[in-house]
């Protein structure tokens, strides 16, 4: 049985680098926020669901969710982010399960890169977790200028996940991605072949 480890970071820490990392050394990685697009593409029960129940404003013209418009109502509305969350949650984690057990695998184990792997029952399919971590500030900043955010609207999604103390606690390896590219590749080798040695393939 393949583990699954969960790698995870608040907003801006930097998962998907640290996870093509991982990509390099073999493992085969799923990231959240991918799988939670595929879900609500055009065409899917979810975003019929989510068109009705919010309306147009959050349809692009090409008929694509808009999850900026999205975003900006849910992270105002915490009525209606539960809302979306019981919708999304159920169907991420189905289709996260599904595309974690590929039958070409001959790791130990493989990644799910999920930024609210705390904050859901995402957790429950993990072994392991790894928490990508910077300050706060270094969220904010990266966040503000790989997303055209202004500095309110990053400091609201930071604040609904959980704080970056606690994530810390939870977690079995913690990757200081501060650090220069070269030593973030050796944090993550070295992860690597504890996880190889953990897991029967060491």
């Amino acid at each position: 049985m393949t583990a699954i480890i969960g790698l995870t970071g608040g907003i801006g820490s930097g998962k998907s680098t640290v996870a093509r990392l991982f990509g390099e050394l073999g493992v085969h990685w799923v990231d959240a926020d991918d799988v939670a697009r595929q879900v609500v593409e055009p065409g899917t029960p979810a975003l019929a669901q989510i068109h009705q129940h919010f309306g147009d404003e959050v349809i692009t013209s090409e008929g694509e969710l808009d999850r900026a418009a999205l975003r900006t109502i849910v992270f105002r509305d915490p009525d209606q982010r539960g809302w979306l969350e019981r919708l999304l949650h159920p169907l991420i984690r189905q289709e996260l399960q599904r595309q974690l057990t590929p039958s070409d695998n001959d790791l130990p184990y493989t990644m799910l890169v999920s930024p609210l792997l705390l904050e859901t029952d995402q957790q429950a399919l993990v072994k392991k977790v790894v928490v990508v971590d910077v300050p706060v500030e270094t969220q904010v900043e990266r966040t503000m200028q790989r997303d055209n955010n202004d500095r309110s609207q990053v400091e609201r999604i930071i604040a609904a996940q959980i704080p970056r103390e606690e994530r810390l606690t939870k977690a079995d390896e913690v990757i200081d991605n501060r650090a220069p590219l070269d030593d973030v590749k050796q944090q993550v080798e070295a992860i690597h072949k504890k996880f190889l040695v953990a897991f029967g393939k060491g």
